[in-house]
């Protein structure tokens, strides 16, 4: 298992890892297989969404905000209880199809980190399979 690690500068935050994904790929010389993405976190995530329009990210904030209000008389004394929902609803985990060396991915996806009780610094960990 390898570990990258993830800067995030807000509350919510949606960082783009692909790049650090495919160099993993890469350095592992992995030409065909799966790579598992996995944020060991309980107030972060990890999603596939498209990279082409950053407006697709700031609508996935409203929309997640609109349902998952950061108060709402929530009872979880550290006070952070929408991040633990909002991280549950984007999963821990996800996996790409690697081929001929590249992640398969479709023309507008990428692979993001999602922070939802930032700013901090995160990890993610990667394990390919052949």
């Amino acid at each position: 298992m390898n570990e990258i690690t993830v800067q995030t500068n807000s509350r919510t935050d949606f960082i783009d890892i692909t790049d650090a994904v495919q160099t993993f790929v890469q350095e592992k010389n992995l030409h065909d297989g799966i790579v598992t993405v996995f944020v060991p976190h309980t107030t972060a995530g990890v999603t596939i969404n498209e990279n082409a329009d950053p407006d697709v990210t700031a609508d996935l904030e409203t929309v997640l905000e609109d349902v998952v209000p950061w108060t709402n008389g929530y009872r979880h004394a550290e006070g952070n209880t929408a991040a633990h929902v909002k991280a549950s609803m984007m999963g821990s985990s996800a996996q790409v199809i690697v081929e001929t060396g590249r992640l398969c991915l479709g023309t507008w996806q990428s692979i993001y980190f999602c922070e939802f009780d930032g700013p901090r610094d995160r990890r993610v960990w990667l394990k390919e399979s052949a």
